[in-house]
């Protein structure tokens, strides 16, 4: 039997040990986030956080009452505590906020949580403003705060394993991107797009273009090429093309509200000296790859981390992509403090700017 002083002890410690095995084993707390806005095409994402053991949704915000009663009886928002702006941003522990406004209102509100000092996540585009997207991205990092924008194949697993062949120089010296984006927009979504300059390059082409930026930069030049083809009289520019200009490649961005079975036809492809990369469609992608030199296993495609990559062309077996939960999955590593943004206030900012250009703005 242990003296008195030994068992104590021994216990304490034990206990400590114990403490800490559970410290390390338990979830970390959930964050507390909420919306503001079901107006956007892509408000229903909410349903992503609902499901994750990483976020707690605490409330809701439309002032619309026509919004809000719609809204109110299908799944990604039902039960929900529905409140005002000022209530929610005034919610003890709220850290984020979904900005899921129409788009017109998506800089005005994503600035009045900015200010509150609340991460945000904000759909796209971000609006047609460019000087107040820059002060919100400013007022932003001085107070180190996320801004994630709502750009949807940032996480696409076809996507994520291009950045790591670009990273990685497997393809060589980029020359050449190209990328379409496109579906056939219903006439009552017409006229919600003809609201907007920008067109349907606006709307769509924004996603692509967000790839594009990321592997490219910002270029030197942007050429845009905008054309009314319907013959529904909307105004909406619904054939648009924009050329990127960079000193050793060129890239183009083409998206139309016309093409038949359009989401079948979006793809992405990039061409190097050392190979090409091919992603169609690009929602549940399938990809194509040729190289002119066998390549070591990829880090980011599990199917391929015991294998490698052969000379030539082959086939590249993608996991099937579902829109937004690696987005919330990122956002919750990075408000814990676990990794950096993979996309920095000055991208966004180059991203934003770039399409204006692209949409002849």
């Amino acid at each position: 039997m242990l003296p008195r002083r030994e068992f104590i002890t021994a216990t304490t410690a034990a206990l400590a040990a114990a403490s800490t095995a559970a410290a390390q084993t338990s979830p970390p707390k959930r964050i507390k986030i909420g919306q503001i806005g079901v107006g956007h095409a892509h408000a229903s994402k909410l349903g992503v956080y609902r499901t994750s053991p990483d976020y707690e949704v605490v409330g809701i915000v439309e002032p619309d009452p026509l919004l809000r009663e719609k809204a109110k009886s299908t799944d990604p928002f039902k039960d929900l505590p529905w409140m005002t702006q000022e209530q929610l941003l005034n919610l003890p522990g709220l850290e984020a906020v979904l900005v899921e406004t129409q788009v017109r209102d998506l800089l005005n509100t994503a600035e009045a949580c900015v200010m509150a000092g609340k991460h945000i996540h904000l759909d796209k585009p971000a609006g047609e403003s460019l000087s107040q997207f820059r002060r919100i991205l400013q007022a932003a990092q001085r107070q180190k705060l996320l801004v994630q924008m709502g750009y949807m194949y940032r996480y696409n697993p076809g996507v994520v394993l291009l950045r790591e062949f670009v990273d990685r120089g497997w393809l060589g010296d980029i020359f050449e991107v190209h990328t379409v984006m496109s579906k056939v927009v219903a006439s009552a979504d017409r006229v919600r797009f003809a609201e907007y300059r920008g067109g349907i390059l606006f709307e769509l082409g924004c996603h692509v273009l967000d790839t594009v930026i990321k592997l490219l930069g910002k270029p030197a030049g942007v050429t845009a090429f905008a054309k009314h083809t319907s013959r529904i009289d909307d105004k909406l520019q619904d054939n648009m093309l924009a050329v990127l200009n960079y000193d050793r490649a060129i890239a183009t961005v083409k998206s139309t509200a016309l093409e038949v079975d359009g989401f079948e036809g979006r793809r992405l492809t990039v061409c190097g000296t050392e190979g090409t990369f091919h992603i169609q469609p690009l929602d549940n992608p399938k990809g194509r790859v040729a190289l002119t030199q066998p390549r070591e296993a990829s880090r980011s495609l599990p199917s391929n981390r015991d294998a490698g990559w052969k000379k030539g062309y082959q086939d590249v077996s993608l996991p099937k992509y579902t829109r937004y939960v690696d987005d919330a999955a990122d956002m919750a590593k990075i408000l814990r403090g676990e990794k950096p943004s993979d996309f920095s206030y000055e991208h966004d900012l180059v991203v934003q700017e770039t399409l204006l250009a692209a949409c002849g703005l």
